[in-house]
């Protein structure tokens, strides 16, 4: 089996996943992105259809810093800086989308650091 196939596996799960939940202005989506290099995080409102905060490892700030050198470390100052962004705008609850992804590693890395930050999930 070629690489294509875990692609089409966790797509699938996706589809299973957001079946389930959707973000409301009330409580949006928390959803994260892992790609081999970087990781993605929104908090979307699915009603509205559109971000209302995003935070990523491409970002230069985030780079810079000296306690995201490892992969890890970087998925949790990514939790922790959309969690502040999202109380400074007024959303403390949300909804975890893990995105097919499972939930171990960095993607548990940017959960973690998004509760310790102050959103609840």
């Amino acid at each position: 089996m070629s690489c294509n196939s875990k692609k089409v596996t966790r797509l699938k799960r996706k589809i299973r996943i957001r079946k389930k939940i959707r973000g409301t202005a009330a409580r949006p989506r928390l959803c994260v992105f892992r790609s081999a290099r970087h990781i993605y995080a929104q908090v979307i409102d699915d009603i509205e259809g559109r971000t209302l905060f995003s935070a990523s490892s491409v970002e230069k700030d985030i780079l810079d810093t000296d306690e995201a050198k490892a992969k890890l470390d970087r998925a949790k100052v990514i939790g922790k800086k959309l969690a502040e962004r999202a109380v400074a705008g007024g959303v403390t609850q949300v909804v975890f989308d893990r995105n097919g992804f499972i939930y171990h590693g960095r993607v548990k890395a940017v959960a973690d650091g998004a509760r310790e930050a102050g959103l609840e999930f």
